[in-house]
């Protein structure tokens, strides 16, 4: 790995990040809060938040296997893929390397970055090769992008080439692990203290089932993660959601028994569709969700649009030609799906 300063932007470096009335106080002791020119009234929503989320990231650490000085919290993981580029990577000079197909945010920050974005496509199993990925680079690629469970694909990516990636290049080596509760795989985030160049995504969206509190998490080494906090906007992650993730957290058997649920019923649907006559196959997936290619999706989901039930249509996306992203819902839902197109 490069040094971390020669990866980093050279004013990002040199920043001296902006310092919050609640940055400069921490504890517990005072009563009387007169610097931050905070309306007295509307107790507690007056008050801004702790920006950099301390009790919730001591549960989180407990949750998670992580210590929390490794754990960044955003706005949603969209926050974290943003703050890569803009914390590691030079506009109009710098590159990423990413695999195709995968999720679309990786390539739209990078051209809000203007950074230029390479894609290395998948074999037809949807699999990677560490080889491939690293003839894709140059002296100027910063960051290696990765999912696993992928998205659209819904699979594991191969852990000993994920391994070799990280290991033979010296940027960093981004894995989004959103969909990783659905999986039995052993999470990435537990081997950061092995690879100080990696940095592993996750989100409070999937398992957790809040995607409406949008929060999102990243760990990494404390080095990395103290370069996101000084970019960061002072107070990212508000109150309500940190209340709201702190609740989530007090009961993690509930997510364990949804987790459950969710993969009986992936279970049920994916052995459906495989009799369905509209479907031509159902690829294997690790994920809340599975890619169907269907035989013409497009006219398949302007379908079920028409009924009133929404999937994911595919077909423009790489390796993915008439396939249907299908997310597992409640039985009903699922019912409602399988129902329609056994109607088609």
């Amino acid at each position: 790995m490069r040094p971390l300063e020669e990866l980093t932007r050279p004013n990002i470096w040199a920043l001296k990040p902006y310092s919050s009335a609640r940055d400069e106080y921490s504890g517990n002791e005072a009563k009387v809060f007169l610097d931050a020119n905070e309306n007295p009234y509307n107790n507690p929503l007056n008050r801004y938040p702790d920006p950099l989320q301390k009790g919730l990231k001591a549960r989180l650490a407990q949750i998670k296997g992580v210590a929390k000085e490794n754990i960044f919290l955003g706005n949603g993981s969209d926050e974290a893929i943003d703050l890569a580029y803009r914390c590691f990577t030079r506009p109009g000079t710098d590159n990423v390397v990413a695999i195709e197909p995968t999720y679309g945010m990786y390539k739209v920050c990078a051209d809000i970055n203007n950074i230029e974005y390479r894609p290395v496509l998948l074999d037809q199993d949807f699999q990677i090769k560490s080889y491939k990925l690293l003839k894709a680079c140059d002296k100027h690629t910063k960051l290696i992008w990765l999912c696993s469970p992928n998205n659209p694909t819904g699979n594991n990516l191969n852990r000993n080439e994920i391994v070799k990636t990280i290991e033979c290049f010296d940027g960093l080596v981004i894995v989004d692990e959103a969909y990783s509760d659905f999986s039995q795989e052993r999470p990435l985030r537990l081997e950061i203290d092995k690879y100080p160049n990696l940095i592993v995504l996750n989100t409070f969206s999937k398992a957790w089932g809040c995607a409406a509190i949008r929060l999102g998490m990243a760990f990494a080494d404390k080095k990395i993660i103290d370069i996101f906090n000084k970019v960061k906007y002072p107070y990212n992650v508000n109150a309500l959601t940190q209340k709201n993730a702190l609740e989530a957290l007090a009961e993690p058997y509930e997510v364990d028994k949804w987790i459950k649920i969710i993969l009986l019923e992936r279970s049920r649907m994916i052995d459906a569709f495989k009799l369905l006559p509209s479907c031509e196959k159902v690829y294997p997936t690790d994920a809340n969700f599975f890619l169907a290619k269907m035989h013409d999706a497009q006219t398949i989901y302007d379908y079920l649009k028409s009924n009133g039930i929404i999937v994911r249509n595919r077909t423009h996306v790489s390796l993915c030609d008439d396939c249907l992203r299908i997310t597992i819902g409640s039985k009903t839902e699922n019912n409602e799906l399988l129902a329609a197109l056994r109607q088609y």
